[in-house]
């Protein structure tokens, strides 16, 4: 089939990364041109080797996911069976209540893991995972489920935007199955409660939980180490949070965006949802402190310039070395709510959660499937979302940061759409940066951006049916800051939408995705002028090398 779209046509000349503003790189190959005999490295990839924390268009993901992408999980030494505590498979009663009383038993005991036998629970309320190093785990997802019968509105309240509307927060936010530490858990239900729509994320409700460590020295994007004024209250193995504040003049939104004519063209002033994103918060874990050098355990995601007042900061207790696993998660069916409308029959949901996991875990029928809200360094791992269909099937926003989400898998609907309702697809917003979907199978959605202008994403090895829709307000601004990859994606519809993006996100790479071309919701891009975007391998997935981003940059990671 012949492409004549403004994209297609375009996608057959030479993308070249021009202009000097964040680091000049050489001329990619031509998208048109078949990719290179399996067992060759793609341009890019070479080019990535010599610089991996630096590369223009492409992260350094390599340290993604829990304990920087660590293999295997822990196995808490000790049980807790959840029957000893009154949860019974089969049972007609609410088994909600023995199964948390059992997790916070666990909490109280310093840890442990909270065993379910095969067969099925029903529950009427949220199951909670409150407490450091707990683990919620059943015989298998195709042995154990959780029936959840009532709605996250039933439960909690009707929970509307921070930004006004009639919209339903919880058609984006939290899970009934629910790992967030106690005292968020506690102040954002009570806000929900009392209509005093709550930020969400590491420095509480109304953004304020926090106090300054030290003020940081400037830094280079890249860079593992930051020089501070005072380190006395750093010190190895502590978890802390960067803190960057945008200046009147937008430069860091601009560096976020890659910076250059386009970025500083740009109306930010009006983008209101967008500057309530700022600051910058960035959770890491400090691996070093030697006299006033302090080392992080990944390395900067941005560049640390005074003008941004950086400065390292306390946050709101996190929940840390949690999971859940081998479980299903199944809401009674109902049908999926007209948009924005959702009850909150939620998934699993990460809150203000670092180093925590999810692994063999599926959920069935439910509005919006995994949740990463405000939560980083986490994995969710042989997760899938199936049934009557949902809205976000997975979810990643309010700051979330150096997530890896792998061997996912996005079912295609049991029944069809109602009318009004939306699919997105595998989402991210919300200045979310460094995140990895890697080898999954999506039978329906999108690579889904809400703007929010989210930065430094990687998409790799990844099968699309490309049928969903991005959503967001146009006061979020941008669909997508610098630095995002789409490597080796086969798209089984010939879509284009937001797969190839070497036409619309600034300072990305689209490396080795199938031939598509636009139809349904089409973008332009945000920025004007020179996108210095990258293309290689089109029309070539499966033959690109190396197949897989991550797993290669894992290989070179120190």
């Amino acid at each position: 089939m012949v492409n004549l779209s403004r994209r297609g046509v375009l996608g057959g000349a030479v993308a070249v990364a021009a202009g000097a503003v964040e680091g000049a790189a050489p001329a990619a190959a031509a998208p048109g041109e078949p990719a290179a005999p399996p067992g060759e490295p793609a341009a890019l990839w070479q080019e990535l080797r010599r610089a991996p924390y630096t590369h223009p268009q492409i992260p350094y993901v390599a340290r993604a996911g829990f304990r920087r992408g660590a293999r295997r999980f822990p196995r808490p030494r000790r049980v807790f069976p959840a029957r000893h505590y009154g949860a019974a498979p089969g049972a007609q009663g609410d088994a909600a209540p023995a199964i948390n009383r059992a997790l916070a038993a666990a909490g109280r005991a310093g840890g442990g893991a909270v065993q379910l036998d095969a067969g099925t629970y029903r529950i009427d309320g949220v199951i909670r995972i409150a407490h450091d190093n707990v683990v919620l785990r059943g015989a298998s997802s195709g042995r154990t489920t959780l029936l959840a019968t009532r709605s996250l509105t039933d439960l909690i309240g009707p929970y509307g935007s921070r930004y006004g509307g009639d919209k339903s927060s919880w058609s984006w936010a939290g899970g009934l199955i629910w790992l967030c530490p106690q005292r968020r858990w506690d102040t954002l239900v009570t806000a929900i409660r009392a209509r005093a729509w709550p930020f969400e994320g590491w420095t509480g409700n109304t953004r304020d939980e926090w106090r300054t460590l030290t003020p940081v020295g400037p830094a280079a994007r890249g860079d593992w180490s930051v020089r501070v004024a005072d380190p006395s209250q750093v010190h190895a193995g502590a978890l802390v949070l960067l803190r960057l504040a945008d200046d009147p003049g937008h430069t860091l939104l601009e560096h976020m965006a890659g910076g250059g004519p386009g970025p500083e063209a740009y109306s930010w002033d009006d983008k209101t949802k967008l500057t309530s994103y700022v600051p910058y918060e960035w959770p890491v874990r400090v691996t070093r402190v030697q006299g006033r050098t302090v080392t992080f355990e990944r390395p900067l995601p941005l560049d640390v310039r005074p003008e941004w007042d950086p400065r390292l900061t306390t946050h709101v207790r996190a929940l840390t070395g949690s999971g859940v696993e081998a479980l299903t998660l199944e809401a009674v069916e109902t049908p999926q709510a007209p948009h924005l409308l959702d009850k909150g029959f939620n998934g699993v949901t990460f809150q203000c959660a670092y180093d925590c996991w999810a692994d063999d875990v599926r959920v069935h029928h439910v509005d919006n499937g995994f949740g990463l809200v405000a939560a980083s360094a986490c994995t969710l791992r042989r997760t899938a979302v199936g049934g009557r269909g949902s809205h976000h099937p997975y979810f990643c926003r309010e700051g979330s940061h150096d997530n890896l989400i792998e061997d996912f898998r996005v079912e295609r609907r049991t029944v069809p759409a109602p009318a009004g309702t939306q699919l997105h697809g595998i989402n991210v917003e919300g200045l979310s940066s460094y995140n990895v979907w890697s080898r999954g199978h999506m039978e329906t959605g999108t690579f889904d951006t809400h703007r929010g202008m989210p930065f430094a994403n990687v998409r790799t090895e990844i099968t699309v049916h490309n049928d969903g829709r991005h959503g967001g307000d146009a006061s979020a601004g941008p669909l997508y800051g610098a630095r995002f990859t789409h490597w080796n994606v086969t798209v089984t519809n010939q879509r284009a939408g937001l797969v190839k993006i070497d036409e619309i996100a600034p300072w990305s790479a689209t490396v080795g995705i199938s031939h598509v071309r636009e139809f349904d919701q089409i973008d332009v891009p945000d920025f004007t002028g020179e996108l210095n975007s990258r293309s290689e391998a089109y029309g070539s997935p499966g033959s690109v090398r190396p197949r897989n981003l991550y797993e290669a940059q894992r290989a070179l990671a120190p």
